[in-house]
């Protein structure tokens, strides 16, 4: 950063990725880029090379690609202009005095390109906002650790404050419950189902404060030591959320879903949970998936569709997904203020 500051702030928002297009070689380009993200797949090099590249990229790539085709809409993937529409809106309402960019961490745009793009507005400062509620070492983590890994060849560095979690912020929590009041305003259901992005709980234990984290009771609060703990911002995210809808405890459940090879992940999962759900009388589910604030193959085609049709098979009525964020005014509004408080 070398031209005279503009006494603009920066203002970075960035989500997972998505591929440039639904077509095979694409999706499996983007797939590598993803999984081979050390913090991702939290395992050596070696063997993470040659699992990503001789079996998942090559053997999963065709199947994403049908259901990324299924996703596709005229507009592209849901996830990029969603995260375009959330960029122009903002920029709208925090005016003049900053500059919006939007980059995805996998694949385009890219973190680099929005970097460059606010170097070229000459910021006085950055707030980057990775947009996942709940902290995670291989989501919010690693947008922290390319973005520094990327400023580190710039010869003057501005101050870069990263908003790492808003798992309890008010405002996501209000615009998450509104959109599920709209629903529950047209229908009765029997039980709400909070399922997020699962984790492998290597990943969990591995960030723990000094052995704090036992995935268990110690996640019924949400405190200092507990803060990054994904699982814990999770049930704090629910809480909040069954709070702001009137539930009682038992008329929710929080669930994981998207694992992916056989280590323990998260528990309990959504697929598991949500078959055995008929038999005990409850035949009418709302869904939300409230790690995910934009819409994407995770929310619609997994909860809303897949999930769907497991719940009818086990003898389900209906199944409801509550929509993403995406770039709603209540949304919009509240990541006006969290930039603005921070």
């Amino acid at each position: 950063m070398s031209k005279k500051s503009t006494g603009k702030i920066g203002v970075l928002l960035v989500n997972l990725g998505t591929p440039d297009t639904p077509n095979t070689p694409d999706v499996r380009k983007y797939l590598r880029e993803f999984l081979l993200d050390r913090r991702v797949i939290d395992i050596p090099a070696i063997p993470r090379y040659a699992l990503i590249n001789g079996i998942i990229a090559p053997f999963r790539a065709p199947k994403s690609a049908k259901v990324y085709k299924q996703l596709w809409t005229e507009r592209g993937s849901p996830l990029l202009f969603h995260g375009l529409d959330l960029q122009k809106k903002l920029q709208q309402v925090l005016g003049n005095g900053y500059h919006v960019a939007f980059g995805m961490r996998y694949q385009s745009p890219s973190i680099q390109s929005a970097l460059e793009e606010l170097q070229e507005q000459s910021v006085d400062r950055i707030i980057v906002l990775p947009l996942f509620p709940q902290y995670a070492a291989a989501s919010t983590g690693s947008v922290q650790d390319k973005i520094m890994e990327i400023v580190k060849d710039w010869w003057i560095i501005p101050s870069i404050n990263f908003i790492s979690s808003f798992c309890d912020d008010p405002g996501f929590i209000n615009a998450f419950a509104e959109l599920g009041k709209q629903h529950m305003a047209q229908d009765t259901y029997d039980h709400v189902i909070f399922s997020y992005h699962g984790l492998p709980e290597r990943q969990i234990l591995k960030g723990s404060d000094k052995g704090y984290c036992q995935l268990g009771a110690c996640c019924n609060s949400y405190n200092k030591r507990n803060k990054y703990c994904y699982r814990a911002s999770c049930f704090a995210t629910s809480r909040l959320l069954a709070e702001q809808l009137g539930l009682r405890e038992d008329q929710y459940t929080v669930t994981f879903q998207s694992r992916l090879l056989k280590d323990p992940w998260l528990q309990p999962y959504t697929d598991e949970v949500l078959k055995t759900l008929p038999e005990k009388g409850i035949k009418k589910v709302l869904a939300f998936s409230p790690a995910f604030v934009a819409d994407c193959l995770e929310t619609t085609i997994e909860v809303g569709e897949e999930f769907k049709e497991m719940f009818e098979h086990a003898g389900g009525e209906k199944w409801q997904l509550v929509e993403s964020l995406n770039s709603n005014d209540t949304w919009v509004a509240a990541v006006k203020d969290l930039i603005l408080q921070n």
